[in-house]
């Protein structure tokens, strides 16, 4: 089973505040009043008025994203963090193997990160995206990390992101989905 990550994760009123005048922007309802903005081309192209850049490299300290973050695209995510924190988060599995990395900014500069992980051999919690999702605040709760907590495990790619978001969907919706699931199995 494979799991795709690229995206904006920040409190959901900065988020729409910041996105409610782009065409391209599709906020997915996380829990905590946080919200994800998965990060397309499309996004990418209107919020610096130039095509996105990947790496092909293996991801290292020195090449954490598969995103190239621009000097403008950085420049945005700064500019937002002047209304709370900001994170970019991205990760990627095929079969168990691949990687996480995220960056934070606050007050308009990087203050966290770039992280990156691919040996996965430390506590969770120590892992590039639950360590900047508590950077961003995310408050611990039933759930096994921070990345489960908000509900990142939801959606296993761009376009189940991009469908929930355009669907309205909450975290909330799937875990009513499982109660239901499981009361129908026990027979209930």
């Amino acid at each position: 089973m494979s799991y795709q990550l690229s995206a904006v994760v920040a409190d959901a009123e900065l988020l729409r505040e910041h996105t409610a005048e782009l065409d391209h922007a599709v906020l997915g309802a996380l829990r905590q009043d946080f919200a994800l903005l998965p990060v397309t081309p499309q996004l990418v192209e209107e919020l610096t008025g130039a095509l996105p850049d990947f790496s092909v490299a293996e991801r290292s300290p020195d090449e954490p994203f598969r995103l190239i973050l621009s000097p403008s695209l950085a420049g945005t995510f700064a500019r937002w963090s002047r209304s709370g924190p900001v994170a970019y988060v991205e990760a990627e599995f095929v079969g168990g193997l691949g990687y996480q990395s995220a960056a934070v900014w606050l007050g308009g500069r990087l203050t966290w990160g770039p992280q990156v992980e691919s040996a996965f051999d430390r506590p969770r919690e120590g892992w590039p995206i639950n360590a900047a999702l508590v950077e961003l605040g995310v408050e611990p709760g039933p759930w096994i990390d921070a990345f489960a907590e908000l509900g990142l495990h939801l959606e296993r790619d761009t376009a189940g992101w991009l469908a929930h978001g355009r669907r309205r969907l909450s975290p909330d919706y799937w875990d009513e989905l499982a109660e239901e699931w499981e009361e129908q199995q026990s027979g209930g």
